[in-house]
């Protein structure tokens, strides 16, 4: 049997509750309880040579798809980060390992319930990276959606709140990285309700954004985006880098599901499409996947709804986005 709760995943960042109707009202610029409000820690001055290992082990088996050997190198960082705590990029490789542990546990012959202190220590990582690097949104919404998840996992209604204040400061600070991240997250949500259709309109938005104009929501073309390509600035989010090899591909996978999840099939087909346009599609590993997928838009009505097979409850909850 497995277990389920709510995943974690962002580019590979799943489901929490996500605005919860009974959770605290906040102010989403007032500042956070947790210790990222405030720098607590002087960041190290340079990175020792146990990290920079620790990296390259990271980067290969992430990278590869390598899931079998996340324990490995989760023991190769841990180390170095307990030798130097005042390290970021360490701190936040160790979240992200448990994120990734978490999400795609689809992978495992058995789940068990243990597995949900993936969603605690990564939660811990991403707020002692964010505590050592407040100015990085990226770390800001990570922690959003590793806190908002460990929220719910063990109904905390505080911590829900305070998730969702971190996620609405983290969307301010970067909307061209958090505006997925916090959509993603939603995506499990029932079709029907506010939170899963805001987390559509984030997408829609985050279309917008990246090219800097409105994007049609009946018949989106997307082709000429490819001339926005840049690889620096807030904008460098939207399209494919070293660490996300397919980013692009994996957005329009993920927001056709969404599509195909609120019934919209027809949409969600040119959106799938889309996908194609990116220079680095013939080198991307699911595109027999998304060629399902267009296929098959009307049928997976049902299954998504029920969150069967949607990206973010499968196998490829990250790799559709970071394997090379």
């Amino acid at each position: 049997m497995k277990y389920f709760y709510f995943s974690i995943s962002t580019i590979c960042i799943g489901a929490a509750l996500w605005l919860s109707g009974c959770s605290t009202e906040r102010n989403p610029m007032s500042p956070s309880t947790f210790s990222q409000s405030t720098q607590d820690k002087i960041p190290a001055a340079s990175r020792s040579d146990a990290a920079l290992a620790a990296d390259k082990h990271f980067w290969d088996v992430f990278l590869n798809a390598k899931y079998e050997e996340i324990q490995p190198v989760l023991e190769q960082m841990t180390g170095a980060y307990l030798r130097d705590p005042t390290d970021s990029v360490t701190a936040s490789h160790i979240g992200w390992l448990h994120i990734w542990r978490i999400s795609e546990r689809e992978r495992m012959a058995k789940v068990m319930p243990s597995i949900t202190d993936d969603a605690v220590l990564a939660r811990k990582y991403f707020q002692e990276a964010s505590s050592i690097n407040p100015s990085d949104a990226r770390l800001l919404g990570f922690l959003a959606a590793t806190t908002l998840n460990e929220g719910a996992i063990h109904h905390n209604e505080p911590e829900i709140s305070d998730g969702n204040a971190l996620m609405h400061k983290a969307i301010v600070a970067w909307p061209e990285f958090n505006l997925f991240t916090a959509g993603y997250m939603v995506s499990t949500k029932p079709a029907d309700t506010a939170e899963f259709k805001q987390g559509l309109e984030w997408q829609w938005e985050n279309l917008d954004i990246c090219v800097g104009e409105k994007i049609s929501r009946t018949d989106p073309n997307y082709s000429s985006s490819v001339t926005h390509i840049t690889t620096v600035g807030p904008k460098r989010a939207c399209w494919n880098s070293t660490i996300a090899p397919h980013n692009f591909e994996g957005f329009f996978l993920n927001m056709g599901d969404m599509l195909v999840k609120s019934g919209d099939w027809k949409v969600a087909q040119k959106i799938y499409a889309l996908a194609k346009s990116s220079p680095d599609y013939s080198n991307w590993k699911f595109a027999p996947l998304l060629d399902e997928r267009i296929r098959n838009a009307e049928s997976n009505i049902t299954p998504f709804v029920s969150n069967k097979g949607i990206m973010i409850n499968s196998k490829v909850s990250c790799m559709a986005c970071h394997q090379s």
